[in-house]
Order: C-alpha cells, then sequence, then structure tokens
C-alpha cells in the first residue's frame, strides 16, 4: 500500500466524533451525510474515516447504507474508506460494500493474540490494511516504551503470519497534554519517540492517530487546539508519522501560528519546560472564541439578570453564589415558590437534557443537585412560613421514590447518585438508607403512599433478599412497580428469580442515566401499560434463552474436574513467614496509602468508565472525568490533612495444607487443626491442559502457609458524610464515601506489599511501581470471599474469626456477611508464583451436595448461599 508524505484522515463522517453526522444518520438523511463526506474530500481529506458505533444505530445496516452510497460519488469514490468500528460484524459489513482497498481500524492485541490474528487474517482476506493500535491485554500504552514494545509484538506476529508490512499502520495513541497532571506532559514527546523507533526499527510500516486527542484540555477554545495539531503534526511528521485523523479544514499553517501562542505550544508540546501548561494557559484565554485572534476578557455570567445566573450556576455546579442569588430571585419575584418553578427548575431541565442527550455526565449532574438542594434548603423556610399563613399544601413532586439498600447489605454510593439524579428531575425520593428488612421497605412505601419502590444490593446474598421483596409485595397485594439495581443485580437474574415474583413490574436498571427514563415511563398513565408488557416481553425471552442455556449444561462432573486440578509446583513453594501468626496496624498513616490509589474504580462507581490516567483524554467522558478527579485529590487532601478517616488493618500468617479442596489452617506445631477454609472448583468443560482451578491448588498437601487479612477506611466515614449531607451537599457527601472505598483499596493493596515484602517475606528486589501494583504484577493472590474465585461469603466467618478481626479492626459482619463499615476489604493471602485469579462459574449439583456436606449443611443451604453459581434450577 502506496502511502503520500502525510495522509489526512477526514473524521466527520463519525457518529462518535461528530454530533452533526450522528444526528444526520439518526434521521435517516443520508443524502446531507454524503454531503459531509463529500465537503471532507473538498477540505483535503485523502482517506474517510466512517464510523457508525452509536447504542440506538443499527450499525451494519447504517454502514452498508452509507458506504453504498458514496461508492456512487465519483468525487467520495477517488479516495480510500477507512471502516472504524469496535464491533466486528460492522466492519465485515463495511468491508463487503468497499471498492479498491479500504483501511480497518481498528484491531489489537487486548482480547490476546489469538483474537488480534483472526481478525488480521479477515482483514487479509478482504484485501485490507488494517490500523493496529497499542494496545495489548494490559491495556494501552502510554509511555514510549510500552507503545514501541506493543508495536513490535504486533508487527512480529503480523509478518510471521504472512501479512503484508506495508498494511500494517501504528496507533501509538496520542492522549492530551497540558491536563494539568505531571504524567501527562510527555505524551505528545513519547509519542513522537515512539514513532521514529518504530518507523526505524519496523521496515514499511506507517504511523497514525487521532490528532484531537493532543488538545483535548483546551476544548472551546477552537485557536489554541488547531495551533496545538498544527505543531504536533509538524514534529510529528518530521519523525515519520504517515497518517492522521484531523479536520483537514480546521488545521493551522504552522508558519502563519502567531509566535506568542506558537512557542508556549510548542513548549507544551515538547515538554521542554516545567511551568509549560501554566504558560499556554494565560496565552490561550486571550484566544478564547475568537478563531485565532486574541481578546481581552470582556463578558461575566454575574452580570447578567438573576434567572440566567441561577440558571447557570445549576447547568455549571456553581455553588459559591447559590444563597445570594436564591434570595435576590426571591425579592425579584415575590414568592419562593416562583423562583423554584422558575429559573431552578428551568436550569434543572438544561440539566436534564443536557444529560439525556450524553452531553454531561454523572458528576456533573451531580454537582448541579448540589446548587438546586442548596437553593432549595434556603427557600424552605420562607415556603413553610407562607403555607403556615395561607394554609396551602407543599408542592406537588413530579412522583415519589423509595429506595433501601436492602436487609444484611451496607452499600449505597450507586443508589445515592440514583437518587440525586431522580431529584434532579423534579421526583420526591424518599431514601431508607442501608440494611433495611423488607416489611420496613414496604410499610414506609405504604405510608408515603409512593409511585415506586427501588432496591439495591451489592453483594450476592442481596439477590434472594429482592426475591423475598417482590414475594411480599405480591402477599400484599401491593401495585407499585419495583426497580432492582446494584452491582451484583444483572437483567438475567431480574427476569429469571425476581419477576417471576411479582405481576405488577419488575424493571432492571442498569445505570443511574437510565433511572429517570424508567421512573417517568413508570408513573405515566399513559405510557406505563405499553412499557411493562415492552419488559414482560424481553424478560420473557431472556428466561426462556437462560433455561435453554441451562438444559445443554455443559459441565463435568465433580470428579471429573478434581482430576484435571492444578498440580502444584512443590519445589516453588514460599518459604515459611519471617513473622507468623497476627500482626496488627491500629493507624494506617493515610498519606503512605495514597500513591496505592487505583482511580479507575473511583471513575466507574460514577457511570464514568476508562482506565485512569487516559480516561482524563476521553474524548468523551474526558472533560467530566478531570473535573471530578480534581475535586477528589482536593477532598482526599483535606482528608489526608484533617485525618478524617481511620484505617485499621490486621493480617495472619497461618501454617496450612491442602485437604482435598479444602485448606486446612494449624496451629503453630502444625499439631491441631485450627480452622478450614472450603473452595469451590470450575466444572465448565476444560480445553486440553487447561485446569479446572479451586484456591486449594495453590496450597501444598504439606509444609505450606496461607495468610488472611482486613482492612478498612470507613471510621469516620459517617460523621464526614453526615457533615456534606447536613449542609445539603450530596455531591460531597458521595464523593467522601468514594475516596473512602478506594482508601480502603489502597490499604489492602499497602497491606499486602508488606505481606509479601515484610512479614512473609517472599518478595525481594526493587519495590514494584504503583503501575505494577494495580497491574498486579507481582507473585501471589489476595482473593475474597464472595468474589468470583470464591463465591461463598459465609468463609467471611471463618476468616474473621482466626484473625478475631472485629476486635482488632472494628469490622463487623451483617447476617449476610456484608462487612460494616462498607469501606471494607477481607480476603486470603495465597504466595505461590504460580496463583491466578480466575471465576468458578457455574457449578453443578454434585459439587454443591458435596460442599453442603463439607460445610455440614443441608442441601436447601448450600443452595441458597450459592444460587447465584448454580448450573441448575433449585
Amino acid at each position: 500500500m502506496t502511502l503520500p508524505t502525510f495522509v489526512n484522515v477526514g473524521e466527520r463522517t463519525n457518529v462518535t466524533g461528530s454530533a452533526k453526522f450522528r444526528k444526520l444518520i439518526q434521521a435517516n438523511d443520508y443524502e446531507a451525510a454524503v454531503a459531509v463526506a463529500r465537503d471532507q474530500v473538498e477540505n483535503g481529506a485523502q482517506v474517510i474515516d466512517v464510523n457508525m458505533d452509536e447504542g440506538m444505530l443499527d450499525g451494519v445496516h447504517a454502514m452498508t447504507t452509507f458506504l453504498r452510497l458514496i461508492a456512487a460519488e465519483p468525487d467520495i469514490a477517488r479516495v480510500p474508506i477507512m471502516i472504524d468500528s469496535s464491533k466486528w460484524e460492522v466492519i465485515e459489513a463495511g468491508l463487503k460494500q468497499v471498492q479498491g482497498k479500504p483501511i480497518v481500524n481498528s484491531i489489537s492485541l487486548k482480547e490476546g493474540e489469538e483474537a488480534f490474528l483472526h481478525h488480521a487474517r479477515l482483514c487479509r482476506r478482504y484485501g485490507a490494511a488494517v490500523v493496529v493500535m497499542a494496545f495489548d491485554e494490559d491495556g494501552q500504552a502510554d509511555t514510549k516504551a510500552r507503545k514501541v514494545e506493543i508495536c513490535t509484538r504486533s508487527y512480529e506476529l503480523l509478518v510471521k503470519d504472512g501479512f503484508d508490512p506495508a498494511d500494517i499502520i501504528f496507533d501509538p495513541n496520542i492522549f492530551a497534554v497540558a491536563t494539568g497532571i505531571e504524567e501527562h506532559e510527555n505524551y505528545a514527546v513519547d509519542f513522537i519517540e515512539a514513532t521514529r523507533e518504530i518507523k526505524r526499527t519496523l521496515p514499511h510500516v506507517h504511523v497514525s492517530g487521532g490528532v484531537s486527542n493532543i488538545s483535548f484540555s483546551f476544548r472551546g477554545n477552537d485557536a489554541v487546539r488547531e495551533a496545538m495539531h498544527s505543531v504536533f503534526l509538524y514534529h510529528a511528521i518530521q519523525a515519520g508519522m504517515d497518517m492522521g485523523i484531523v479536520n483537514a479544514g480546521q488545521l493551522a499553517i504552522y508558519d502563519e501560528i502567531p509566535p506568542e501562542l506558537r512557542e508556549p505550544v510548542e513548549d507544551v508540546i515538547l515538554n521542554r519546560r516545567p511551568d509549560g501548561t501554566e504558560r499556554l494557559l494565560e496565552v490561550a484565554e486571550r484566544y478564547r472564541g475568537q478563531g485565532g485572534k486574541a481578546r481581552e476578557e470582556d463578558l461575566s455570567w454575574r452580570e447578567a439578570p438573576v434567572e440566567e445566573r441561577l440558571r447557570h450556576a445549576l447547568v455549571k455546579g456553581i455553588n459559591q453564589y447559590v444563597e445570594k442569588d436564591t434570595e435576590e430571585a426571591r425579592q425579584k419575584l415575590g414568592r419562593p415558590l416562583f423562583v423554584i418553578e422558575g429559573p431552578l427548575m428551568d436550569g434543572m431541565n438544561v440539566v436534564g437534557d443536557l444529560f439525556g442527550a450524553g452531553k454531561m455526565f454523572l458528576p456533573q449532574v451531580v454537582k448541579s443537585a448540589r446548587v438546586m438542594k442548596q437553593a432549595v434548603a434556603y427557600l424552605t423556610p420562607f415556603m413553610e412560613a407562607e403555607r403556615e399563613a395561607s394554609g396551602e399544601t407543599a408542592r406537588k413532586a413530579a412522583g415519589k421514590v423509595l429506595m433501601a439498600t436492602v436487609k444484611g447489605d451496607v452499600h449505597d454510593i450507586g443508589k445515592n447518585i440514583v437518587g440525586v439524579v431522580l431529584q434532579c428531575n423534579d421526583y420526591e425520593v424518599i431514601d431508607l438508607g442501608v440494611m433495611v428488612p423488607a416489611n420496613d421497605i414496604l410499610d414506609k412505601a405504604i405510608e408515603h403512599e409512593v409511585d415506586v419502590i427501588g432496591l439495591s444490593g451489592l453483594i450476592t446474598p442481596s439477590l434472594d433478599e429482592m426475591v423475598g421483596v417482590a414475594r411480599e409485595m405480591k402477599r400484599r397485594g401491593m401495585n407499585q412497580p419495583l426497580l432492582i439495581g446494584g452491582a451484583t443485580t444483572s437483567k438475567a437474574h431480574t427476569a429469571v428469580k425476581i419477576a417471576p415474583q411479582y405481576e405488577e413490574g419488575v424493571v432492571y436498571v442498569t445505570d443511574a442515566s437510565r433511572a429517570v427514563g424508567v421512573v417517568s415511563d413508570l408513573i405515566s398513565k399513559e405510557r406505563k401499560s405499553g412499557y411493562l408488557d415492552g419488559i414482560k416481553t424481553e424478560y420473557d425471552r431472556v428466561r426462556e434463552a437462560f433455561l435453554s442455556k441451562q438444559r445443554q449444561d455443559d459441565r463435568v462432573k465433580i470428579a471429573e474436574a478434581r482430576a484435571n486440578a492444578y498440580r502444584l509446583d512443590a519445589d516453588r513453594v514460599p518459604p515459611a513467614p519471617r513473622k507468623p501468626g497476627i500482626t496488627v496496624y491500629d493507624a494506617v498513616p493515610l498519606s503512605e496509602l495514597v500513591p496505592y490509589i487505583d482511580w479507575s474504580p473511583f471513575f466507574a462507581s460514577w457511570d464514568l468508565h476508562g482506565r485512569f490516567p487516559m480516561i482524563l483524554s476521553d474524548p468523551k467522558v474526558g472533560e467530566a472525568a478531570k473535573s471530578l478527579y480534581e475535586d477528589a485529590e482536593t477532598m482526599l487532601s483535606e482528608i489526608v490533612r484533617d485525618q478524617a478517616l481511620t484505617v485499621k488493618a490486621v493480617a495472619g500468617l497461618f501454617p496450612a495444607s491442602r485437604d482435598g479442596d479444602d485448606v486446612a489452617i494449624w496451629n503453630e506445631d502444625r499439631s491441631k487443626r485450627a480452622a478450614t477454609f472450603h473452595t469451590l472448583r470450575q466444572q465448565v468443560a476444560k480445553k486440553s491442559g487447561q485446569p479446572n482451578y479451586a484456591l486449594a491448588d495453590y496450597v501444598a498437601e504439606e509444609g505450606d502457609h496461607i495468610g488472611a487479612f482486613c482492612v478498612t477506611a470507613g471510621h469516620g466515614e459517617r460523621e464526614l458524610v453526615e457533615r456534606y449531607t447536613d449542609r445539603h451537599d450530596n455531591y460531597s457527601a458521595i464523593m467522601a464515601s468514594a475516596l473512602a472505598d478506594r482508601l480502603a483499596e489502597a490499604g489492602a493493596e499497602w497491606l499486602h506489599e508488606r505481606v509479601r515484602r515484610d512479614l512473609w517475606g517472599y518478595e525481594t528486589g526493587e519495590a514494584l511501581t504503583k503501575e505494577d501494583l494495580i497491574a498486579e504484577g507481582y507473585a501471589g493472590i489476595r482473593p475474597a470471599p464472595g468474589y468470583p474465585a470464591q463465591p461463598d461469603h459465609t468463609e467471611k466467618a471463618t476468616l474473621f474469626e482466626l484473625l478475631n478481626a472485629t476486635e482488632h479492626t472494628g469490622v463487623t459482619l451483617t447476617e449476610s456477611y456484608a462487612m460494616q463499615p462498607g469501606a471494607a476489604v477481607s480476603g486470603l493471602y495465597f504466595g505461590h508464583p504460580d496463583a491466578v485469579y480466575f471465576g468458578t462459574g457455574k457449578i453443578g449439583r454434585d459439587q454443591v451436595q458435596d460442599y453442603a456436606n463439607r460445610k455440614g449443611w443441608d442441601l436447601a443451604t448450600a443452595e441458597r448461599w450459592l444460587a447465584p453459581i448454580l448450573a441448575y434450577e433449585a
């Protein structure tokens, strides 16, 4: 494949990158969509990137239709097509339509070598070149070394498989610079230098990238972004970059960029000085909104009328002036109710519309809700005084929703976020908190005459609680629809287990962004019946598919699974611990834990999905993620400074030996059995050479050891959350809980490192980097009861008794074996270097009966605690 020196890849025929193009495709206005492609070619695009990945689109149909249409346009058909999708069926549909040599964007090693080569061979069959992302099983490459390593590995695999190296286009990942985060400052240099090395060492390949990513920090400032793109390309092309996804009509000419702008841009792109970002920010303000011309700062939102100021504050989540502006609006409009129903609701309607359109994200919505709550709290005394004087009733909300985390479960971050989003949309939310028994939930629902009931849960025993609530609702003859949500819930479980217990409507809600639409449909007299009919039809289909799969059971007998157990290398068993027995850490310094924080799950708890730190420069959610991260770092600094949370931990190392599928724990001289940990074995049929794992496989039959631990960062969390809640600041309250969770996980990582290096002492050499720790690049594992490798939560009882965990850490277990405080982590330590995490998967009745016998249970008890992993109907 022969390319000119540099190829501009047009980016505007991409539904994920162009709102205009997406709307045209969604409206079936393909004639106008073709005009977008024509405009790209006229503006200098030498390849057109076509992407139809949008949740509400039939990607195969849209890709097929659009490519057929542009094939009939000579002005467009003269340039190659880049078929861009994360879905192979869409890519293949595109390949079937394209004339000439297409480019597939993209394939990678993310799912391993087998999938990578499979897709590459299919591309080769269609005669396509491929864009290969610098992305492997461990994630995206962000340093020069990782970029070169992954691209080299990909090159060697492809060329060995017969792929023409001239048809390989590497994308070594362009990430945003000038984000304010030190780790990001060298991203442009890493790309440029990786490009230079790739072109030097991998003959005939090409290098491409999404150029607009580099300037993501300056969204809204087109002049600076265009200058950054031009400067970046100037240096990247000299290093060997052949192609770039860029709007060819919006590139500044390098030599025509004003020197006062070009110099600080170049400082940032080349990372030439430590204050580069600050200097560029200062210059950038003079170019905002002026198409490349400097401007003086003029208008301020504070100069607008009070109604507009309130709307602006709500949309932007600014609470500094809320009481002052709310009082001014009350004076101007005459009544507090007019303020709520006027500018406040107008602002929240804008927030709702932006959120529904995917232009705002959960952290921003929760910030908006904070402004709304604080404004309403200020107005409440005035409204109460008015009602007393006039005898009026309170203003009626759009609907009333009761929410609760079910009995035995203490996790409520997700539930709290859903509640805030509903309140933003004028619903009254009655939140009963955590660990709420079924009768209390239903009694309160009747007392408050609610329209909808929502249940939340994180641990697997909560699933049974939800089934019980649904059953009790039917017994009582209730008619409110029931919402199901939480990390452990699923559409399949809702359809199979919960929905059949209650006929008035059971709906699984995947995340907070769906809650408003679901509640709106359930409360609407016009839409409710049709909506529930659709849900019933869908759940009937899900239930039948599940039961059909159950009938096609591919599990082997437990005896056969045990015969295929993992065989431990006894020569590699770790040495005896340096410090056996129990070690207590009464108050771990918070400052020591901060470097161990894994931020990716923090963003996921706010419905922002992506790997940190790359998520901060994500084209879609990066702006929201960056703002959230800044707020989190500010609060984290305050928590550390004020010692607002106390971290307690305990670790124990004990003599152990394997006893079938169990692990025997012994006293110090191994003369007496002190405890038994029961493990479960995979029963799925495995390919030859792949074992059926159980955790017991990682312990030798004699002379070995095992560890146990419990860590909490939850002491002080309740007081911290209440402090924010009393200020009507849900955003900060949710943030505090999310940070407590992250600190608990960081504490577990910190403690595991001390066990490996000091208490057990089998890890030597240089300490691992933070990235290696998060990637679990060490020997040994720390699985937790209730998670995939050991799905039985009741094993926590043995662990807590062995460690005396409640006395040492203050953590208790609920009747469902949830830990309280919720910001807590517990588990076992396996030190063998071959130990890996795995999922037990579904298990058969023979293993359940065997497990019950070993635990001293009857079969029904075992089936209750193991319900989520049963491969049969109990």
